[in-house]
């Protein structure tokens, strides 16, 4: 199976997740990912996510300026993107739980 697809399905949730804890620029949202195991996630679909999830109106911005480099624009979460995360959250785990069952019952459990 390729995991790339599998990524277009869940990167909105994942970002979202990994923003739930502690903001951060894109570079290290994406390294958070990847050290979380989501080693083949893309530059550019990481920081289109971002900039798609700020234009839904799920997350937040702000600028923190930098003494190694260029000002960083940092996102977080507000109120709308945690009750998504919720949602989406509750949603995936329905579904892996599914997706689990089925393999399970067709003695292909890991």
């Amino acid at each position: 199976m390729d995991t790339t697809q599998l990524l277009k399905g869940v990167l909105d949730l994942a970002v979202l997740a990994v923003l739930r804890e502690e903001d951060g620029y894109g570079y290290d949202i994406l390294r958070r990912l990847r050290e979380a195991g989501l080693e083949e996630v893309g530059d550019a679909s990481v920081y289109g996510t971002l900039r798609r999830l700020f234009a839904a109106g799920l997350l937040t911005t702000y600028v923190v300026p930098s003494e190694s480099g260029p000002h960083r624009k940092y996102y977080s979460l507000n109120a709308s993107g945690r009750d998504q995360l919720t949602r989406s959250g509750k949603l995936w785990r329905s579904f892996a739980t599914t997706m689990d069952n089925l393999l399970d019952d067709r003695g292909m459990a890991a």
